[in-house]
């Protein structure tokens, strides 16, 4: 009898546990990259993962940092990513160089590019027209450096009357701090804390970015590989949705999204991320353009001139058509996409 009773016990247990089963069977796996280790803006992904939105929609997420917006069109184009989050000025050349595998924007996060020409005060640099004769400093091939030729037309500079001190990633900030570069260029918001985070003090950083000065083009968003979207459109359609839901959770819970992301890395600053997702929103992502249009909304005028200036400023002859490098498919209706 005991041991008739633990047997039913024991189907009882693994009837109940069917429906469970099946449910964690039913969420579609994904692999997404980010584009650089975990900042402010990256918690309306780690939100929508923590409040459900991943798992009501059917999707499992596994989201890792990257290491640049180079590593991660690497990664997705290659195939060893579903998706990816980078700015996408470097899709330009790598759909040029592998039509096989080409990239494609479904949902531009960042409606303007954070690019900027940042400097600190008493180095002669009050506007941006200060920089002819300086010395600029930005790692080699980094995106802000590339694209400084086309702001500098725009802004009135001549690109030949700056000279430039390449370096790694990790040391601009300081070499700028240090006085070994007159001014810097990288995404706005990564720089200027970065510097606040090296101790100095905020009235004395000034910039200047170049969607603000001119350069009016679109920056960091989510991507896939076109072969991918043919094969997988409802799960891309579903992540786009999860993101923008995502995003209206973190808009109105800031302190709950630095959270989220502080236990995913214990080192995680909550209260300079705070900051610098507050930068990011006001300067990148909740612009006149969105906030008329909606989260995401892609504008083909301003698509062409992105793939224009970066494919002069890359080298490249044969650039993508501006439909086959954004699209608009996989968004949801413009009333879900308000703010």
């Amino acid at each position: 009898m005991t041991f008739r009773r633990r047997t039913l016990l024991a189907a009882g247990a693994a009837a109940l546990a069917l429906p469970q089963i099946r449910t964690a069977r039913a969420q579609t796996a994904l692999r997404f990259s980010l584009d650089w280790a975990l900042q402010g803006n990256h918690a309306m992904w780690s939100l929508a993962d923590d409040r459900g939105v991943y798992r009501n929609l059917g999707l499992s997420v596994r989201m890792d940092r990257g290491f640049g917006s180079g590593d991660a069109l690497v990664k997705v184009g290659s195939g060893a990513y579903d998706i990816g989050f980078a700015d996408f000025a470097g899709a330009v050349k790598f759909n040029a160089e592998n039509p096989q595998n080409r990239l494609v924007m479904i949902y531009p996060v960042f409606d303007r590019t954070a690019a900027a020409l940042v400097t600190l005060k008493g180095r002669g640099i009050e506007k941006p027209q200060d920089v002819a004769g300086k010395n600029l400093g930005a790692p080699e091939g980094e995106g802000s450096r590339m694209l400084f030729p086309a702001f500098a037309r725009v802004a009135g500079i001549d690109p030949a009357s700056v000279r430039w001190t390449s370096m790694a990633a990790n040391l601009r900030d300081t070499m700028l701090r240090t006085r070994q570069v007159d001014a810097v260029t990288g995404f706005l918001f990564t720089v200027h804390f970065n510097l606040v985070g090296l101790g100095v003090p905020e009235g004395d950083i000034l910039g200047w970015p170049y969607a603000e000065h001119g350069l009016d083009i679109y920056g960091s968003g989510v991507f896939a590989r076109a072969e991918w979207l043919e094969r997988n459109q409802d799960t891309a359609t579903r992540f786009v949705k999860a993101s923008i839901e995502g995003l209206k959770l973190l808009l109105n819970d800031i302190p709950g999204g630095m959270a989220s992301l502080k236990r995913r890395e214990p080192l995680f600053d909550e209260a300079l991320e705070a900051r610098r997702f507050a930068m990011t929103r006001d300067r990148s992502m909740l612009t006149p353009n969105s906030r008329a249009n909606g989260l995401g909304h892609v504008d083909m005028a301003r698509v062409r001139t992105l793939i224009q200036v970066n494919a002069e400023a890359l080298g490249v002859a044969n650039p993508p058509r501006a439909e086959d490098f954004f699209t608009d498919r996989y968004l949801p209706p413009r009333s879900e996409r308000m703010v």
